[in-house]
């Protein structure tokens, strides 16, 4: 999915016993709550250090728990599992909430028409259906849920004006608090100081309409509560959670709620998210075609390799609309911004139309985040990037996935299947999707694992101070604003004046790259792995589309950490080896009744003397489905091998007969 400069988007308080974890509200209790802000307002900075000014956040949740009433622990909890207490400098998250509360007004963000409706792509990824168009309606503001106007409503009950609440991260602060109030008026529950009882207000502050994901959301919260965290926030704010190991919240405040039940019955997902199953359509219609996906029998028919990270480039509601269209796309899960709420559409034994490319279709699941590439900007909740991680653990120790970025692409990871799909290839989720957080909630932080004679590097820019100059967010040609981003940009030569390098399947004419924030031609993403071609001063090479190309990666400020592995280099004797963007069986393999796929190269080449960083080695292999009825569904494998390979920004794929193996190693 690209961006939106070539995509437009879219009672009194009553008393009661206490309770486990509770306590009686004591001076005992009093004193106590006031020794465990001790640590927090030490970790500020002393009045000497006052002019660096980064206890000033820290103290704005100090002043807005205490003008409400809201435990400061509380405060701190939910914020953090909106927006790491980030601000984002006023720019609006996916759904349009704003600074370290997320407090929401999605009526910009709305105001443009989902991704899937552009309507100019093969649907299945192989050509096997034409362009559709579906009308993907954008709701009104009235018709928006409550959990993405939540900012006028803190502006009503603060009196702050809803601008200040957008751009001051100490209003945007109060106006979370005063929320948290609010809801726990609303259920009937004194202010207490203690912050086990605040359960029930968490869970409504989620904004879920179901129990089971304000529920999801509240234990997300008290977890870090339980754990504790200190970070500096991307506007430099020192912020510290002191941690409550032992305290246990009354979950018995979620019936107050008065949430509706929501079924997880026929979902594949971990039972530590909400989930619920809203199927997409398997219907055949006119004479001969169907949709929105093919029935299959995932694993045993072939193995499920990858899982494939989009975003919805649309909101929730109209996202979920069109994956009940049975003309049109298909993926297996979505997940909303505001709570990590997930629904799943396609079995994981199906194989869902998402990818754009029917090999990798056939062999991976998509998850869909709700969010938008860039408008402006954009920035993804805690709540769903902890949503998303749990879910993708689940299924990758399940089918055997290796979590790497081999095979948890991006959907802008995906190659173009032949030399003339390259071009309109996706690009989300995105340079601000945050790869390094992402894979460290997944349990696999990039770390270094070599040293300079490893031969490769990871790619790991520290995401808030790399801020790369991007154009085209809101209009074409204009800067975007300075944003935190997991790429990095590459250069011909070890000189940011040099000309950017160039991707000749993606401009055929060998017309210059851009900054644009879609064009992916000279950027490497967080993860991803190369082989060093060269290094001078602060300047690192790696082998990428055929050529050497140029990052900055200063040892003050490194943009990649060193690593050792497996790579490919063409056979001795063989001065280039074609590059494919599927792996598809040699025609040999083919049975009767199943007409051969091409096994067409792309226009790249992988050139004697560079080296390329194997992800898997996997058979040429294809899902024969063209039929509504499955009994004429066959996988065809062939005996021909292909290596995985990270080539360019996408990774891409070379036969094994044509390539050698080898240690990175020098």
């Amino acid at each position: 999915m690209r961006g939106p400069a070539t995509h437009p988007r879219p009672a009194p308080a009553r008393g009661r016993a206490p309770r486990a974890g509770g306590g009686a509200r004591t001076a005992a209790g009093a004193v106590a709550a006031a020794a465990l802000l001790l640590p927090l307002l030490g970790a500020a900075p002393s009045a000497g250090a006052a002019a660096d000014d980064t206890g000033r956040l820290q103290h704005a949740f100090t002043s807005a728990s205490a003008e409400y009433h809201v435990p400061l622990s509380v405060l701190l909890g939910v914020s953090y599992l909106q927006s790491r207490w980030d601000g984002h400098g006023g720019a609006p998250s996916v759904t349009g909430g704003y600074g370290p509360m997320h407090l929401t007004d999605a009526r910009t963000a709305l105001a443009r028409a989902p991704h899937h409706s552009e309507g100019t792509e093969d649907a299945r990824g192989d050509s096997a259906r034409p362009a559709l168009h579906p009308d993907a309606k954008v709701p009104t503001d009235s018709e928006l849920p409550d959990r993405l106007k939540t900012l006028t409503k803190a502006a009503g009950l603060t009196g702050i004006p809803a601008e200040r609440l957008r751009s001051d991260a100490a209003a945007n602060v109060e106006g979370g608090a005063a929320l948290l109030a609010a809801a726990q008026k609303k259920l009937g529950e004194p202010l207490s100081e203690n912050p086990a009882d605040w359960y029930g207000a968490v869970a409504e502050f989620s904004g879920a309409d179901d129990s089971a994901t304000a529920a999801a959301y509240a234990n997300d919260v008290y977890d870090v509560i339980r754990s504790g965290e200190r970070r500096t926030t991307d506007a430099g704010q020192q912020v510290v959670l002191a941690a409550r190991p032992q305290l246990a919240p009354d979950l018995t405040q979620l019936a107050l709620t008065g949430l509706r039940n929501v079924s997880a019955a026929g979902t594949e997902c971990p039972a530590s998210v909400s989930c619920e199953w809203i199927p997409a359509p398997y219907e055949q219609f006119g004479t001969d075609d169907y949709g929105n996906h093919d029935v299959s029998d995932r694993p045993a028919s072939q193995r499920i390799r990858y899982i494939v990270i989009h975003d919805t480039e649309g909101s929730w509601d109209g996202v979920l609309n069109l994956i009940k269209d049975p003309t049109y796309v298909s993926w297996n899960y979505t997940l909303r911004s505001t709570d990590g709420h997930i629904a799943q559409h396609v079995k994981a034994k199906d194989v869902a139309w998402h990818a754009g490319n029917w090999y990798v279709n056939a062999a991976s699941i998509g998850l869909e985040h709700e969010g938008f590439l860039a408008d402006p900007d954009a920035w993804y909740t805690e709540a769903m990037y902890r949503s998303s991680a749990r879910l993708v653990k689940y299924l990758a120790g399940k089918y055997g996935i290796p979590l790497d970025r081999q095979h948890i692409l991006g959907h802008d990871t995906v190659p173009g299947p032949t030399t003339g799909t390259i071009p309109g290839m996706h690009t989300d989720p995105g340079p601000y999707w945050d790869w390094q957080h992402y894979f460290q909630l997944l349990g696999r932080p990039f770390e270094a694992t070599a040293g300079k004679n490893g031969g490769l590097v990871t790619i790991r820019p520290d995401y808030t101070a790399n801020q790369p100059e991007y154009t085209g967010c809101e209009t074409s040609g204009e800067l975007c604003a300075a944003h935190g981003s997991s790429e990095v940009r590459l250069y011909s030569q070890p000189d940011t004046s040099s000309p950017l390098i160039k991707d000749i399947g993606l401009r055929p004419d060998g017309s210059d790259s851009t900054i644009d924030v879609n064009d992916v031609a000279s950027r490497v993403e967080t993860g991803q792995q190369y082989a060093v071609a060269d290094r001078q001063g602060d300047w690192t090479a790696i082998w990428y589309l055929g050529q050497k190309a140029w990052f900055q990666n200063p040892a003050q400020q490194p943009t990649a950490v060193n690593a050792a592995g497996l790579v490919v280099t063409p056979k001795a004797g063989l001065d280039s080896v074609p590059v494919y963007g599927r792996a598809y069986p040699e025609k040999e393999a083919y049975p009767a009744g199943v007409p051969a796929q091409s096994v067409s190269p792309l226009p790249y080449k992988l050139l004697a003397g560079q080296k390329y960083v194997v992800g898997d080695l996997v058979p040429g292999e294809y899902l024969y489905a063209v039929t509504f009825t499955t009994d004429s569904h066959r996988v065809v494998t062939g005996k021909d091998l292909y290596y995985e390979i990270q080539f360019g920004h996408r990774v891409e794929f070379v036969r094994a007969a044509d390539v050698q193996l080898e240690s990175s190693v020098r």
